[in-house]
């Protein structure tokens, strides 16, 4: 193994000694901040990694895997590795010049907040209760709140700060009773997603004595006498395999005051492990909704009757690869689905006489927009639509299906949708975009009439953004769009801009315009920021997701390439000055273009990512992906997962990107072991200078409930490595 100046040489001791074996074009003055800087490490403490001559036949394939060792991660060797990958990273991020300057830009940014749009509900007397949550100034965890009546004071409800000194509780999920007297809601730990569940008296601001463990991403149905909720768990630690405790999700009824280990499961029994159930009630608490997700493409929707007891619930769909999302109201249940229709349409359906053959389509498919979400409130059915990128808001009659007209948004960006009252005369939608911070608005149904609920004030000028859009051809040439997002005062040279590509294609996921706080710390320094939607994704329609799954998984791959490919014919950029950045399964695009297109990046940042498709499936809740993946254990599902994987396609004096390696020892998601092993053949492999660091974080987990701190150190590093390998030194920004 040649050493190299950033490479690993020493550390043997526990892991034993080697085996050999941005205008597009238009030229005008460069900005102020960028330079050129030295792009490697000035010194490297060396860590040298034991490989294995481990090579096993899998259905007929020879697949290596030196670096298996490396997935146990609680073994004294690997931790010792860890903590030698962290210093080397430490040494590299630390020291290149602007680092502070940046990560102080960026935590003053966080401190402009968050807000969220309110639930509501209607106590027996008084004013109607909303609750919502907010982040403010230092805070590390946002708070929730509660307000009696429109003009009423906020108090506290759950302040997650006050849980923990380093600010490492997060609150995962809060649901008010009926009445708003009683609130659910479960906090983890750590980035652990691993809820408790707890209910707040919400007068007294106390906790009743019920404390239900195991509710990760917990679904809860308020029975409307506030006593009692349907709700899902995951087993109790030790009554299943331990690599079985992600899984076998069900559905349970807990009553207020009695021991949770004694709740009578309600549904799920059957189901098989990797079945997600989730549970919802009609408003007057006779019909119980459960839908079962089946991976991110299909899912089945029971229906029972409270009143009839015990529970009998009638299946609606049987084997159909659809998706099915539900709001119940007392008359009729609304399904947003998209069987027979790619967008998504909404059929209306009646409790008395449920089976399919019997749904009235509400609202038909858009001809171009996806539908996006609904909601029922006070008779409109409020659909949220993606239009070419971007949301759009539209009301119907919830009977007729007769459209009411366009809800007017602030801008172009992105809603996530409406919250009211079943009965109500309001409803409440957000709004963002990559210059807007998140606003609520409130909308008087009968009259049309908006209003600010709540609002964070934004650091930026209204035009200080520039956001364009554009199309690139991918190799089978499927029309792939993009969006850029820049400085509007900002001219570079052609090929000259600092140009950071971002990703995630899969799940159905949509990557939509919005604010975020520490990117906007990365364009006020020249850099020019393009997010690509790919297929995987939903923004165009579950055709468009299935165009990215399984054996068609490289098209995914090929879309983002060819959009880099594009910003460097176009003369946005170069390969010097291309970055690319994606997450989780992002993770997974990013190791994925940098081994099949190493020539074309400068640098790479690898996010919890997936990186071994060979042996994924074993580890953490990752058998719940096999849908949107494959099996490695089939044969065929083997050969197209071989293809691709990144740890596998790593090649022996292959010039790499500068790779930035991101993982979190509490990550209860994408097993850390992904991340070792690719940073491992990547620091083995590579015939580059460029540094190849693996960043493990201590206290967090895939992303989910970091503190703000946190949060500012990860995106210093990352920003700064970016800037720092394209030639920019990240240090304040020039006046405009």
């Amino acid at each position: 193994m040649r050493p190299r100046r950033w490479l690993p040489l020493l550390f043997t001791a526990a892991c034993g000694a080697p085996l050999p074996p941005e205008t597009v074009g238009e030229p005008g003055p460069a900005p102020p901040a960028s330079v050129e800087v030295e792009r490697s490490p000035r010194r490297a403490p060396p860590v040298m990694t034991r490989r294995l001559d481990l090579v096993e036949t899998l259905h007929g394939h020879r697949v290596a895997d030196p670096y298996r060792w490396l997935e146990e991660g609680e073994a004294p060797a690997v931790a010792e590795w860890t903590r030698a990958q962290q210093a080397l990273a430490r040494e590299a991020l630390d020291s290149f010049p602007g680092r502070a300057e940046l990560r102080a830009r960026m935590e003053a940014l966080l401190r402009i907040g968050s807000v969220t749009r309110p639930s509501v509900r209607r106590p027996p007397k008084g004013p109607l209760r909303y609750f919502h949550s907010r982040r403010e100034g230092t805070q590390d965890q946002p708070v929730l709140y509660v307000r009696d009546g429109v003009g009423g004071a906020d108090r506290a409800l759950v302040d997650p700060n006050q849980l923990a000194a380093d600010g490492s509780v997060a609150l995962d999920f809060a649901v008010p009773s009926h009445d708003g007297s009683l609130l659910a809601y479960g906090t983890s730990e750590s980035g652990s997603e691993d809820s408790t569940l707890r209910v707040r008296d919400v007068e007294t601001g106390k906790d009743l004595r019920d404390v239900i463990p195991r509710t990760r991403y917990a679904s809860i149905a308020w029975l409307p006498d506030g006593k009692r909720f349907y709700y899902t768990r995951f087993p109790t630690r030790g009554s299943v395999p331990r690599e079985e405790e992600g899984y076998h999700r069900k559905v349970y009824l807990h009553v207020l005051g009695q021991d949770p280990s004694t709740d009578p499961l309600v549904f799920g029994r059957e189901l098989p492990m990797t079945d997600f159930p989730s549970c919802a009630l009609s408003p007057d608490g006779r019909w119980l909704i459960l839908r079962v997700h089946q991976g991110w493409s299909k899912s089945e929707l029971y229906v029972a009757d409270t009143t009839r007891q015990p529970l009998r619930p009638a299946r609606l769909t049987t084997g159909l690869e659809h998706v099915y999302d539900t709001v119940a109201r007392d008359d009729a249940l609304y399904v947003r689905t998209n069987e027979g229709a790619s967008r998504y349409q909404v059929h209306r359906v009646d409790y008395t006489a449920p089976t399919r053959d019997r749904w009235a389509t509400l609202v038909p498919e858009h001809a171009t927009d996806v539908l996006g979400s609904i909601e029922v409130v006070g008779g409109q059915l409020l659909a949220t639509y993606l239009s070419a990128g971007v949301s759009r808001l539209e009301r119907f009659d919830a009977r007729s299906g007769k459209s009411l007209g366009a809800v007017e948004l602030p801008g172009v960006g992105t809603s996530d949708g409406f919250d009211g009252l079943p009965d109500g005369d309001e409803a409440f939608f957000d709004f963002e975009s990559f210059a807007q911070p998140t606003v609520v608005r409130r909308l008087e149904l009968r009259s049309g009439a908006q209003s600010t609920w709540s609002a964070v004030e934004s650091p930026l000028a209204p035009d200080a953004l520039e956001v364009t859009r554009g199309e690139a051809r991918s190799r089978d040439g499927t029309a792939v769009p993009w969006q850029m997002v820049r400085r509007r005062d900002l001219r570079h040279a052609r090929g000259d801009a600092p140009t950071l590509l971002y990703g995630y294609g899969g799940f159905n996921v949509n990557l939509e315009p919005r604010f975020s706080r520490t990117l906007v710390a990365a364009l006020e320094r020249g850099l020019v920021y393009v997010q690509a939607n790919l297929r995987g994704g939903g923004e165009l329609g579950e055709a468009w997701h299935q165009a990215g799954v399984r054996e068609k998984k490289q098209a995914v791959f090929d879309d983002f390439i060819a959009v880099a490919e594009q910003l460097i014919a176009t003369g946005v950029t170069r390969p010097a000055r291309l970055a690319i950045h994606g997450r989780s399964n992002g993770g997974l695009l990013t190791s994925a273009a940098l081994t099949q297109r190493p020539e074309l990046f400068q640098a790479a940042v690898v996010g919890v990512p997936l990186t071994d498709m060979v042996r994924y499936h074993r580890f953490l809740i990752a058998r719940l992906w096999i849908p949107e993946y494959g099996d490695p254990e089939r044969a065929e599902d083997l050969a197209w997962l071989l293809a691709y994987s990144p740890y596998h396609r790593v090649r022996e004096g292959t010039a790499y990107p500068a790779t930035l390696v991101m993982t979190a020892e509490g990550d209860s998601r994408v097993d850390p072991m992904h991340a070792r092993k690719l940073t491992a053949v990547l620091q083995h492999a590579t015939s580059s200078d460029r540094p190849i660091l693996l960043r493990t974080e201590e206290k967090a987990g895939h992303g989910a409930g970091k503190p703000t701190r946190k949060v500012a150190d990860e995106y210093a590093d990352i920003y700064g490595f970016v800037l720092w390998q394209l030639g920019v030194l990240p240090g304040p920004p020039p006046a405009p």
